[in-house]
């Protein structure tokens, strides 16, 4: 295993669009979701660990987490967990990582993954982030692992590659913000838009050009901290002075700034777990395309239904089609799937009560 390379696992997120199993104090990242038998942390961790040296995975979290992400991934070392001290999106956090990976091996080659999305095949992923961690040693480049479209998703901002560029790993042209229907029919027409999924790859040396270049005072902020970095002085610098960093995404500081940005289109199936809807798709379903998770079900005249218990409850429907029906805890859900982006305001109603 390459001991040049590195993972920073973003496991900050609260996923109150999956309420009420996921909560500000319980997240989706450390459920599993979909009652595979790991929480989706536990997975993306292992899938990594399969090219990446164990001890050499960072994973990004709110203080508050702490004891979730030790509890679940015992493997992990105290040290390894970076507890973010405010909330402040995730180019601070990534150039915090950076940095201390930096200091650690200037030579490192890192990838950045969200938590919480689901890989099915991770071969073909382990093959698309060696090929991406291949290209960065050779060349100062920021990529980006790209996500095949399957229909005009609005949900997702896209990556625009140029069309004529006939290597596997293709230069960027700009990325593209969440689109309305129209538009997003007209970038899978032309062919040359993929998703962004958030995973980046890097070499240590270019993201810290990159910073340096495109957010030079973020950049001095965090470089204060540099002599302190792996050592017993680092938290308290980062409690001090994390929360002075600007609230912007990794996308906005540097990636749609830079020119030396590339992308690989992914051969893995890829799912990022965002809605009950999209949980949907990629549960085992009846012959009535009614998905099941932690249930013993009863149903009559239903149909693509999703129903999801932590008890070992039944759950009798009969007339339903197209429902969330959640019961967890003091929460019992019932909620069109058609309306499935109106449940992070019903968290903010439910919090009030």
């Amino acid at each position: 295993m390459n001991k040049n390379y590195y993972a920073i696992l973003m496991a900050g997120g609260v996923g109150s669009r999956f309420w009420p199993v996921s909560t500000t104090e319980f997240p989706k990242q450390f459920h599993d979701m979909l009652g595979s038998g790991e929480t989706l942390i536990q997975k993306t961790f292992s899938r990594l660990a399969k090219l990446i040296p164990a001890e050499n995975i960072l994973i990004l979290t709110n203080e508050r987490y702490n004891n979730l992400v030790l509890g679940q991934l015992p493997m992990v070392k105290p040290e390894q967990v970076l507890l973010e001290p405010a909330m402040r999106n995730t180019a601070p956090c990534i150039l915090y990582a950076s940095l201390k990976i930096q200091k650690q091996n200037p030579d490192a080659v890192m990838v950045v993954a969200p938590s919480d999305h689901w890989i099915e095949d991770e071969t073909a992923f382990a093959a698309n982030l060696q090929a991406c961690f291949d290209f960065c040693q050779k060349e100062n480049a920021l990529m980006t692992l790209g996500i095949q479209p399957t229909y005009p998703n609005t949900g997702f901002g896209y990556i625009e590659f140029d069309k004529t560029d006939e290597n596997s790993i293709k230069k960027v042209n700009q990325f593209r913000e969440k689109p309305d229907y129209e538009t997003a029919k007209s970038f899978l027409e032309q062919g040359n838009f993929l998703w962004n999924g958030g995973i980046f790859i890097w070499s240590a040396k270019s993201i810290a050009e990159a910073f340096e270049k495109f957010q030079s005072q973020m950049n001095m902020l965090f470089q204060q901290g540099f002599e302190s970095y792996n050592t017993e002085s680092e938290k308290q610098f980062i409690n001090d002075n994390y929360a002075s960093a600007e609230n912007i995404s990794i996308d906005y500081a540097v990636m749609e700034k830079a020119k030396n940005v590339y992308v690989l289109p992914a051969t893995f199936d890829w799912n990022d777990l965002g809605t009950w809807g999209q949980l949907h798709e990629k549960l085992a379903k009846d012959e009535n395309n009614n998905g099941v998770i932690n249930a013993k079900v009863v149903m009559e005249n239903a149909s693509n239904n999703i129903i999801r218990t932590d008890a070992n409850k039944l759950i009798v429907v009969d007339g339903l089609h197209d429902y969330i029906i959640v019961d967890k805890e003091g929460v019992l859900l019932i909620y069109p799937k058609s309306k499935e982006q109106e449940i992070k305001r019903i968290t903010a109603l439910a919090n009030e009560l």
